[in-house]
């Protein structure tokens, strides 16, 4: 079960269920791939209205990496992934969300 608390997202791919979360090194695997110059500027990428679909599954890739999946961007463009498009732009803003979210 994913664990919200932990940042934790659930994502089907070809039917086998993986966890996603935004870890540290996942962050940082994702900065160097979007070669974005800050933390700050790779939100506001996700933020703005010039998003591309290459970047959301460039986050959801370095999720699953950060949820201990062993695929790479490759992997992910060739899987079935459950609820298509919408849902992988689902499972990305969520991992935002509760990556940067402060609790409380």
């Amino acid at each position: 079960m994913a664990n919200p608390w932990a940042g934790e997202v659930f994502l089907v791919l070809d039917g086998q269920r993986h966890v996603a979360k935004l870890t540290l090194g996942a962050l940082a695997e994702l900065e160097a791939r979007l070669e974005a110059e800050s933390l700050a500027d790779l939100v506001a990428r996700f933020e703005g209205d010039a998003l591309r679909m290459r970047d959301v599954l460039l986050l959801v890739c370095a999720g699953l990496r950060g949820g201990g999946w062993q695929g790479d961007l490759a992997d992910l463009l060739a899987a079935d992934i459950e609820g298509g498009p919408l849902e992988a732009a689902r499972v990305a803003a969520r991992l935002l969300v509760l990556a940067f979210r402060v609790p409380g």
